[in-house]
């Protein structure tokens, strides 16, 4: 028996992240214009689902083991920094984020649960929310870990590109989103976001610890 894989549809008849290749071809067989590719994790794929078909097509994703030069070289995490992480119940169920010193892993903003959300949303919200903070208190030095390399790109473009649709569920949501796009639009800040290396050192200090 192969191992697991989990499958993203972008389009098709239905669209969201199936755990066998039967389900995600009824939803693709015979759609024009399907998008859709294969994972090797849930973690890979809810990440990709969030981002966008083109940035996933034809490129390899996959969670690597690292050998101990690769870790040399990785390094240690900078301990004067905060983290963020989100966490959400399936692909888009109630999602609450989280800001918390890497060192101490103190709590400075946690945010949620709301109806309905994703991951990277979350992350996206969380970023922006620590970069103003850390803004607000001078430290312009610290950077800021997230393990979503599709929200730091969000940021970076100062724009989320979820596919989610607003709705009366998650109207809350979309304000937080539109309020954040236009902080970023508005503000300057110099704190470098890095990718939180997991493989390297574990979880990520902010994450929830539900996985």
């Amino acid at each position: 028996m192969g191992k697991q894989k989990y499958y993203v549809v972008w389009k098709g008849k239905n669209t969201g992240i199936f755990d066998s290749w039967d389900e995600c071809k009824k939803q693709v067989q015979g759609f024009m214009g399907a998008e859709y590719k294969s994972f090797k994790s849930r973690k890979l794929a809810e990440e990709a689902y969030n981002g966008n078909y083109r940035d996933y097509s034809g490129k390899d994703f996959r969670e690597i083991t690292l050998t101990p030069e690769q870790l040399a070289l990785i390094g240690k995490p900078k301990l004067d920094s905060m983290s963020v992480d989100a966490a959400c119940s399936g692909a888009a169920g109630p999602m609450e984020y989280q800001g918390v010193d890497t060192k101490t892993k103190t709590v400075f903003f946690r945010q949620g649960p709301f109806p309905e959300g994703t991951n990277n949303i979350g992350e996206f919200l969380a970023l922006v929310h620590g970069i103003a903070l850390l803004k607000k208190w001078d430290k312009a030095d610290w950077p800021i870990y997230s393990d979503s390399r599709t929200a730091m790109k969000w940021v970076r473009d100062k724009k989320c590109k979820t596919t989610m649709v607003e709705n009366s569920r998650n109207t809350d949501l979309f304000v937080l989103i539109r309020r954040a796009e236009k902080w970023l639009r508005e503000n300057e800040y110099s704190n470098p976001l890095l990718k939180w290396e997991t493989k390297a050192w574990g979880e990520i200090p902010a994450d929830f610890g539900r996985k």
